[in-house]
């Protein structure tokens, strides 16, 4: 079905970061929306309020009438919803076009100059900081984003369609319908071995995804990833490079060095060298797609963060509170080092709900030994997310292998009372799951609005 040819769009699991993004999208293109999801999330509310009709039934019977018509209908779906959810074989079995949500994002960013960012760590931050250094460097865009931009607060943003700006997810090999005409890989690291089964087969699709970049396009790469393409990197020998480095007033100052210039006294706001390096991915890319440099350089220090990416909730002299996706421990690792670049010698306190069975079975030790390097930890139980629980592996398990002390497995409902018994300097949540929804709560309950200043 072409674009033109679309009259309504129907989203099963229309709540998640990536469907959202494509709501936002045909809504903005005049199409009416709808979809299901299992859960009221703030999101949800906020497409509601947008427009999306959205409800949270299973049964055919919830599926608006309009909605029930093939002709003009695209059905799209994510992978994480079972084949057996009932809308989704009715709409099969019934002729209507369903393709999956990236499929539909493929659809969309063939007929522009697509840069496309991939990575098992880095991806959504480097492409919300590419959003924002293109915004300010003047050029017509769209970006498809893979968590909230405190730029944009936004998954989605609109300014022309020339480019395209997308988070191209390896899982499911879902990035393979891209064809970006400019593409980064941000690393490669063992993750949803429940998909590839081994990290070799992991590292071939992402082969497979840097062959997919136009015969015109370029290839950005990590420094020391086994790929061959225009690589980034900090003291290093790398294309670009960050040289320099040094913390000044809380923020990072630098020089970047190009093949064709420097750039010195760049800022960059965000803790942690693998944000430096996701920025500076960014600007390697957006000079790609013709970006003017002063500009970048100017962007970069602008740039106010994601959600949920180390995100300062609190901040006050008796207490940080950061919240952060981190759900793999190469992820945990980058939140301590940044935690202990940026505030020394303070206590953390790590709340880390484990996000699938198989990933905390696949990674138990390394995510032990990650968490164990915090002053504290608490564990929350697995969200299962997709999955069905695995005989045997529980928080219980996990927590086993933890060498530090100072742990112990923890209920959400328990988390405020702790902490009004245990607070830390600085208090940590972790995780991919719903966690994430215990922020607010945590903060309101924390917070002293004559103190607290946010970031």
């Amino acid at each position: 079905m072409q674009p033109k040819d679309i009259a309504r769009v129907y989203f099963i699991g229309i709540g998640g970061i990536g469907m959202s993004a494509l709501a936002r999208y045909f809504m903005r293109s005049g199409k009416t929306v709808a979809g299901y999801d299992k859960t009221a999330t703030p999101l949800v509310g906020k497409l509601q309020s947008e427009g999306a009709v959205v409800n949270f039934e299973t049964n055919i019977e919830a599926i608006p009438e309009a909605y029930r018509e093939p002709q003009n209908t695209l059905v799209v779906y994510t992978p994480a919803v079972p084949a057996s959810h009932a809308q989704l074989i009715y709409f099969r079995e019934a002729g209507f076009e369903v393709a999956k949500r990236s499929q539909v994002l493929g659809m969309i960013s063939s007929v522009t100059r697509c840069l496309a960012v991939a990575g098992t760590h880095g991806k959504t931050t480097t492409s919300c900081i590419l959003a924002h250094l293109m915004r300010e460097a003047g050029m017509d865009f769209m970006a498809f984003l893979g968590g909230v931009s405190e730029d944009f607060n936004s998954n989605f943003y609109f300014s022309g369609s020339e480019f395209s700006v997308v988070e191209a997810d390896e899982y499911d090999r879902s990035f393979l319908w891209l064809e970006p005409e400019i593409a980064c890989v941000t690393s490669m690291d063992a993750d949803h071995l429940d998909i590839y089964g081994d990290h070799q087969s992991l590292v071939a699709s992402f082969e497979e995804f840097a062959g997919k970049v136009r015969p015109e396009g370029s290839l950005v790469v990590r420094n020391g990833l086994p790929l061959e393409g225009i690589t980034y990197g900090i003291e290093d020998d790398a294309a670009y490079c960050i040289e320099n480095l040094r913390t000044e007033s809380g923020q990072y100052r630098f020089d970047i060095r190009t093949p064709d210039a420097s750039y010195s006294s760049v800022s960059f706001s965000k803790p942690g060298r693998h944000n430096l390096l996701n920025g500076l991915a960014a600007f390697t890319m957006a000079l790609q797609a013709g970006s003017r440099p002063d500009r970048l350089v100017k962007a970069l220090a602008s740039f106010r963060g994601v959600e949920r990416r180390f995100s300062y909730q609190i901040k006050t002299g008796n207490l940080l509170f950061i919240d952060d996706y981190a759900h793999h421990p190469a992820e945990i690792d980058a939140v301590y080092e940044a935690v202990r670049e940026m505030h020394p010698g303070k206590e953390v306190l790590a709340i880390f709900q484990p996000h699938l069975f198989s990933r905390t079975r696949d990674f138990g030790a390394a995510f032990a030994k990650s968490l164990s390097r915090f002053d504290k930890i608490w564990l929350l139980e697995i969200y299962p997310a997709r999955e069905e629980p695995l005989p045997g592996i529980d928080s219980s398990w996990l927590l086993e292998q933890i060498t530090n002390p100072h742990k112990r497995l923890i209920t959400k409902d328990e988390i405020l009372p702790e902490l009004g018994r245990n607070l830390p300097d600085i208090l940590l949540t972790l995780g991919a799951g719903d966690i994430g929804l215990e922020v607010t709560r945590i903060k309101n309950a924390l917070s002293d609005e004559n103190t607290v200043e946010h970031s």
